[in-house]
C-alpha cells in the first residue's frame, strides 16, 4: 500500500527540519564549549596573574621590611660586584646571603616594572636564607639565580606559556635546582618564556610580552627572553635557560650578556618541561646566562657534581676540566662569516671580522670554514627534527588556546597535511651528518669554530616571519656541540646604512623580513657564537673566554 503524496512530502518536510535542528543544536553545543573553553582559559590565565601579582607584592613588602631594619646595605656595592667577586665576599663573611638577595630581589622587582621579564618571585628563597649556611662550602653560596619558567620548582607551575598546563604545579625540584640549592644557590625568581618554547620573541598569552633592556621597542630573544631581559637589565647575575634551537644564545645575542649551550646531555634535563617531547635529531639543553664568561664557568664547575651525577644517573659522569678552561696554548681556530643559508647583517660581520683580527694578533691560528649541506639541513632535519611527530604534540597542546601572534605562522604550518609537508622536506639521516661535520671540521684540523650570532634584536611581533634566522644556532643542537654567546661591540650608524641595502641569500620574503626586523638597532649589543665538538665544552668556554677577554683589553 502507497502513502498519499501529501504524507509523503510531510514525511521529508519533517526529516528536513528535525536535521535542521539537529544541526542547529549541534552547532550551539559546539559554540557552547567553546565559549565555556574560553572561559575555562581566561579564569586559569586569572588566577596565574594573581599568584604572580601577590608574589611581587609580597616581595616588595620584604625588602621593604629589610631595608627599613638594616638602612646601611650598600645594595649598588653589591650589584655591581662580578659573581667570582661576590662569591669571595660571602665566602669571607664581608657579605652574607641577606644583603645580596634583599639587593637583587629589590632590583629584579624594578627591572620587572619596566619590561615585564618575572612570571613569578620564589618567595620560599627568603625560608631560604635561614638553611643557607648549612651549604657554606658550595660553590654558589648565597648566589641569588633566576630559572627558567619551565624549570621544575616543587608547588610552582611549569606552564610553558601554554594555558593548559596551568594549575599543575611540580611535585618535586628539577635535578638542576636541587643541585643548585646543595651548592648553595638561592634560586629567587621565574621567568617568562615564548609560548610552547617555540619563538625568538619572548610572549605568552599568560604573562604577556617581555621588552629588551636597551631598547622597549625590540624583542629580548626567546625562548630564554626572560632570563636575557633580567640578567641584562641587572636584575640577576646567573640564570638557567634552555636551548632548543637557539633559546639560551638568542636572549644572550639580543641582551648583551653571555649565554651557553652545553653538549646535549651534559647536564640533566629531569624536571625540565617541554612540549615536543621525545625529539632525537634536535636535541634541548638546559645551560646558564650570566654577565660573563667566567660566570658561565663557575656555574657548570658547580652542576657538574657527584650530586647531579647520584641524582641522574643518565647523565655522563664528567666533572668539569678546570685545566682545559684555564689552558693558555693557542688556538687553530675556524672561521664563518655566512653560511650560505643565512646572509648576516652588517653588525654581524663586523663582530666576526674584529674578533677574527684579535684572534690573530694574539697568536691564535684561523682558517676559513664551511658548514656542509645547509640548504638541504635547515628545512630537513632542523624544521622536521624538532617536530618528529609533524608537531602533534604541540598543536594538541594550543589546541582550541589563545595563540601568541608569534606562534601562528608555525601553526598554521605544521597543521598543513602530512603529504604537503612531506614534499617539502629531504631525506637525510641525523648521525650521518653528525659524522660527516665531525670528519670535516677535523680535515681542516680546527680546535674550535667562530661564527656570526643573529642581531641586532629584532623588532617585537617579527619573530615569526623570520623564523629561518635561527639557522645558525639550530645547527649546533642538531650537531649537538657545545655552543656559546659573547657580546663583542654595538651596532654602528655605519652598521645601520650599510643594513638599507641587504638583500638576503634568497631575496625571498624572509629576507626582506628580516632585513625589516634587524632595522633601528644603532646601539644595540653585537655577538659572536662560539663551538666547539662533543664533550669539549671546557674548550669552548675556554676560547669564549678568550674572546671576551681580547675584546675588553681592545676598548682600553
Amino acid at each position: 500500500m502507497h502513502n498519499p503524496p501529501t504524507r509523503v512530502k510531510m514525511d521529508n518536510w519533517t526529516a528536513a527540519l528535525l536535521t535542521g535542528v539537529a544541526c542547529i543544536v549541534g552547532y550551539l553545543v559546539v559554540w557552547v564549549k567553546k565559549i565555556n573553553s574560553l572561559r575555562q582559559a581566561e579564569e586559569k590565565i586569572k588566577r596565574a596573574r594573581n599568584r604572580r601579582d601577590k608574589s611581587l607584592q609580597r616581595a616588595e613588602q620584604a625588602v621593604l621590611r629589610y631595608k627599613q631594619s638594616l638602612p646601611t646595605t650598600d645594595s649598588a656595592l653589591i650589584l655591581k660586584l662580578s659573581l667570582s667577586e661576590l662569591t669571595q665576599q660571602l665566602k669571607d663573611g664581608s657579605l652574607n646571603p641577606d644583603n645580596v638577595l634583599y639587593s637583587y630581589m629589590e632590583k629584579t622587582l624594578a627591572v620587572n616594572q619596566k619590561l615585564n621579564c618575572c612570571t613569578e618571585i620564589l618567595l620560599e628563597s627568603l625560608d631560604q636564607l635561614t638553611t643557607v649556611g648549612s651549604n657554606k662550602d658550595g660553590l654558589l653560596y648565597g648566589v641569588p639565580v633566576s630559572i627558567k619558567e619551565n624549570i621544575a620548582f616543587k608547588d610552582h607551575d611549569c606552564s610553558c606559556g601554554v594555558i593548559i598546563n596551568l594549575d599543575q604545579p611540580a611535585e618535586k625540584d628539577s635535578v638542576l635546582v636541587q643541585v643548585l640549592k646543595k651548592q648553595g644557590a638561592i634560586p629567587f625568581v621565574k621567568t617568562n618564556l615564548a609560548q610552547a618554547l617555540t619563538s625568538y620573541d619572548c610572549s605568552n598569552p599568560i604573562y604577556g610580552q617581555t621588552v629588551n633592556p636597551h631598547n622597549p621597542q625590540k624583542t629580548p630573544g626567546g625562548s630564554s627572553g626572560g632570563e636575557g631581559a633580567l640578567i641584562g637589565g641587572g636584575g640577576s647575575l646567573l640564570g638557567i635557560g634552555t636551548d632548543l634551537g637557539g633559546s639560551i644564545r638568542l636572549p644572550s645575542s639580543f641582551c648583551g650578556i653571555c649565554g651557553f649551550k652545553p653538549t646535549a646531555h651534559r647536564l640533566s634535563l629531569q624536571g625540565f618541561r617541554s612540549i615536543c617531547r621525545g625529539q632525537k635529531s634536535v636535541s634541548s639543553s638546559p645551560g646558564p646566562m650570566a654577565r660573563d664568561v667566567d660566570s658561565l664557568a663557575l656555574c657548570m664547575q658547580a652542576l657538574l657534581c657527584d650530586h647531579m651525577f647520584s641524582l641522574d644517573p643518565t647523565v655522563p659522569p664528567l666533572p668539569f676540566n678546570m685545566e682545559i678552561y684555564r689552558s693558555s696554548r693557542p688556538l687553530r681556530i675556524g672561521y664563518l662569516e655566512n653560511d650560505g643559508y643565512l646572509q648576516p647583517s652588517p653588525s654581524m660581520v663586523r663582530g666576526v671580522r674584529e674578533v677574527k683580527a684579535l684572534l690573530e694578533q694574539a697568536g691564535h691560528t684561523l682558517v676559513p670554514y664551511a658548514p656542509l649541506k645547509i640548504s638541504q639541513i635547515v628545512p630537513e632535519l632542523l624544521i622536521t627534527g624538532v617536530y618528529a611527530d609533524g608537531a602533534t604534540t604541540l598543536l594538541q597542546k594550543l589546541k582550541g588556546a589563545l595563540l601568541d601572534p608569534s606562534l601562528k605562522r608555525q601553526v598554521f604550518i605544521h597543521s598543513l597535511p602530512k603529504w604537503f609537508k612531506k614534499i617539502l622536506s629531504f631525506l637525510l639521516k641525523p648521525v650521518d651528518y653528525i659524522q660527516e661535520t665531525i670528519a670535516h671540521w677535523r680535515s681542516c684540523n680546527i680546535d674550535v669554530l667562530l661564527s656570526p650570532m643573529i642581531g641586532p634584536a629584532s623588532r617585537l611581533l617579527h619573530a615569526d616571519k623570520v623564523s629561518t634566522a635561527v639557522s645558525c644556532t639550530m645547527l649546533y643542537n642538531l650537531l649537538k656541540f657545545p655552543a656559546g654567546v659573547v657580546t663583542v661591540s654595538t651596532v654602528t650608524a655605519k652598521d645601520e646604512e650599510e643594513l638599507k641595502h641587504y638583500k638576503g641569500c634568497y631575496q625571498d620574503s624572509f629576507d626582506k623580513s628580516l632585513k625589516e626586523a634587524m632595522t633601528g638597532g644603532e646601539g644595540l649589543p653585537v655577538a659572536v657564537q662560539c663551538v666547539a665538538l662533543p664533550w669539549q665544552d671546557e674548550l669552548c668556554l675556554r676560547f669564549m673566554k678568550e674572546v671576551e677577554q681580547l675584546v675588553k683589553e681592545s676598548k682600553k
